[in-house]
């Protein structure tokens, strides 16, 4: 671990400050007019989600903290848990379905996802940006309707509700974007 200036943190830095692990989600750089300048920094608890706002001088020292990123492959869900299957040396581990979020419906058998540790912790984890799904509902194809930006409304096979532009069929296989929960693209 290493030691940084306060005015050194970053949106995304990994810190270890008052006990837990936190990650800066908003830092804003402040210089008054009077007295010296700070950051001042939103952090998310990493184990409990909570929130803290945080004011750092310059010349505080806060420890930055590096978590290691392994790719697991997800194997099946049981009681709110997921299983995850380290693919070299084999070893299972369970993580709570919670920490997905509205993006637990992509998640798919045999996906590999990326899972972030701190030391034998697993902290977070996250799915690939792009997840390809079967439209399973939505409204006909209509000849002709080209208007730009027209989209229809279509439930994909994980049960996500998502807008779909108008040429798009039953079906037909896309690619949804799993940050923002909109089509992408044809798959």
């Amino acid at each position: 671990m290493a030691k940084i200036n306060g005015n050194e943190i970053r949106p995304g830095s990994i810190l270890d400050h008052d006990g837990g692990l936190w990650a800066a989600v908003k830092v804003n750089h402040v210089k008054p007019g009077k007295g010296g300048a700070f950051a001042q920094v939103e952090m998310k608890n990493l184990r409990d989600g909570r929130k803290l706002n945080e004011r750092f001088r310059s010349e505080d020292k806060v420890e930055e903290v590096r978590l290691e990123n392994k790719d697991q492959q997800f194997l099946y869900e049981t009681d709110g848990r997921l299983v995850f299957m380290d693919a070299e040396t084999f070893e299972q581990i369970e993580l709570d379905a919670e920490l997905l979020g509205d993006r637990r419906p992509f998640l798919q058998d045999g996906m590999t996802a990326t899972v972030q540790y701190y030391g034998e912790e697993a902290l977070s984890l996250s799915i690939p940006q792009k997840v390809t799904c079967t439209i399973s509902e939505t409204e006909p194809v209509v000849k002709g309707q080209t208007a730009a930006n027209s989209f229809k409304p279509a439930i994909l096979d994980n049960g996500v509700r998502i807008m779909v532009p108008p040429f798009v069929g039953e079906g037909e296989a896309i690619i949804v974007n799993t940050d923002t929960m909109e089509y992408s693209e044809r798959a």
